[in-house]
């Protein structure tokens, strides 16, 4: 039989030991005690991130894959009847179709997928998760750079880098630290009707495509060059740009100058 460690690192798990960054992460999940959310949390574990949450929520369902935590998630909060321990993965879960938030843990290797399940969820308010470090920098422009994904949902969702948790925090410890990282929709999208959305995912795509060789020359593939120089100076952006380090921000103002 596999021994406690080895299961979790099959499973990619590393649990949260660390009380106050629990309380931490769910006060960021969940910060208005007084309109509570209804909750679902990714990956209950041994439930250090549950309690917090559901001290926090009106309803909070709490996804665990692994059939052996289940028994001691559904002991520990027998109590709590707000609580619904749920075995099973979360990515198999139907969204509710009433607004909801995600918290969680997230196991690293399985991070781009549960990203996704948020981000295709029209019902969700936002999603606060625990992922490793370098992915959550990389989807919020912390290095200075910014990434197809990022710029693909700005217009609907905000990404954002909400602090950093050390990897000795976690049991078994991983290799690298873990990042905060808030998702959050947008109350009034950016852009709006299904004109302006096919146009900015083109654009997008379009630009990190590579073609040509620079986010200038991948852009000139479908506009004409006197637009996308004089669209470049309207976004205040240099034409030998590299397609990530422009901010989405300036995406937005490229949009509105080529399809004007």
């Amino acid at each position: 039989m596999a021994r406690p460690t080895q299961r979790a690192r099959t499973l990619s798990q590393n649990f949260l030991a660390d009380r106050a960054t629990a309380e931490h992460v769910a006060r960021l999940a969940a910060p208005d005690r007084r309109n509570p959310p209804l909750l679902l949390e990714v990956g209950a574990g041994n439930g250090a991130l549950t309690g917090p949450l559901a001290r926090r929520s009106r309803e909070l369902h709490a996804y665990e894959i692994d059939p052996r935590l289940v028994p001691g998630l559904r002991a520990r909060f027998a109590h709590t009847p707000h609580v619904h321990v749920v075995a099973g993965d979360f990515l198999a879960a139907r969204p509710p179709r009433t607004p909801f938030s995600v918290a969680g843990n997230v196991p690293f290797s399985r991070t781009a997928d549960i990203v996704d399940w948020c981000l295709s969820a029209p019902g969700l308010t936002d999603a606060t998760l625990l992922t490793q470090l370098e992915y959550a920098r990389k989807r919020t422009g912390d290095y200075g750079r910014w990434s197809l994904l990022t710029v693909l949902t700005w217009p609907h969702h905000e990404w954002r880098l909400l602090g950093r948790v050390g990897r000795h925090r976690f049991h078994p410890a991983p290799r690298v630290d873990a990042g905060i990282l808030r998702i959050q929709r947008r109350p009034a999208p950016l852009l709006t009707g299904t004109g302006p959305r096919r146009t900015w995912s083109d654009l997008v795509e379009l630009g990190f495509s590579g073609v040509g060789g620079s986010l200038h020359a991948s852009l000139r593939r479908a506009h004409p060059r006197r637009r996308v120089d004089a669209a470049f100076r309207a976004a205040r952006l240099d034409p030998g740009v590299l397609v990530g380090e422009v901010a989405p921000d300036r995406w937005l103002r490229l949009h509105e100058e080529l399809t004007a």
